[in-house]
């Protein structure tokens, strides 16, 4: 019941999380355009950075009252591969990353939906811009250093939760231009399949070598990195 009740959540984070990335182009875009800041080379970052981390507080907490619910797959095996979801399994994932999966086609469909019809032309979702190869490492190496990153900050890093949510949304944000010429980037295989879904290449070997096993080999390289550099002693059992 438990790994049910986890996968109606992943499904409804994910389907939130799609839905709210075009959001924050077109919201970063008007925000900086009513202050005026928009020829900053540093504004729509710093917009960016506050809309995501918001959106990432709220997520947090519904994916909490899911029991840990979770909207991107890398993110889970990451931190079953650093030993840190003693309660996750192989099993439990091989029900979750479906549900993933239908949240990502339910939220591309949802914001194709309600957006206006000259922003329906600009989002396409992520799309290969360089042999498959490449791309495949790309997003490989893209996924290994935010899943490290977000381990680092979430274990290692300040207890100020804001300043927690600040960094990882800076981490997220920060890595999407060093993708954008590469992959898009995508780094979340639920978000990439919602968009191939609906673009009519979900089929293509493409999707699940770029942008699924390149993620998925990077998140569990990322939490065995991390495991391996911050395992945690043994706990001693107290003698009666």
């Amino acid at each position: 019941m438990g790994v049910i009740k986890a996968a109606i959540g992943d499904a409804l984070l994910t389907s939130m999380w799609v839905f709210s990335m075009p959001l924050l182009r077109i919201f970063t875009a008007k925000i900086a355009a009513f202050l005026g800041v928009q020829t900053l080379p540093l504004a729509g970052l710093f917009i960016t950075t506050i809309l995501v981390s918001t959106l990432v507080a709220i997520f947090t907490l519904i994916g909490d009252a899911f029991g840990g619910a979770s909207f991107n797959p890398s993110a889970s095996l990451t931190f079953y591969a650093a030993g840190l979801k003693k309660d996750l399994s192989l099993l439990a994932m091989a029900i979750r990353f479906p549900a993933q999966a239908a949240g990502g086609v339910a939220g591309v469909k949802a914001i194709l939906g309600v957006i206006p019809d000259e922003y329906r032309k600009i989002f396409k979702g992520p799309s290969l811009k360089v042999d498959m190869h490449t791309g495949v490492v790309a997003e490989g190496v893209l996924t290994f250093v935010l899943s490290l990153a977000l381990l680092l900050i979430l274990i290692k890093g300040p207890k100020n939760p804001l300043i927690k949510l600040w960094l990882m949304a800076l981490s997220t944000v920060g890595l999407v231009p060093a993708g954008a010429k590469y992959t898009g980037p995508s780094m979340n295989p639920a978000n990439a399949f919602g968009w191939a879904y609906v673009n009519n290449w979900y089929n293509s070997w493409e999707l699940y070598y770029v942008y699924w096993i390149g993620p998925l080999i990077g998140a569990t390289l990322a939490g065995w990195v991390f495991r391996f550099l911050f395992s945690l002693p043994p706990t001693k059992e107290k003698k009666a």
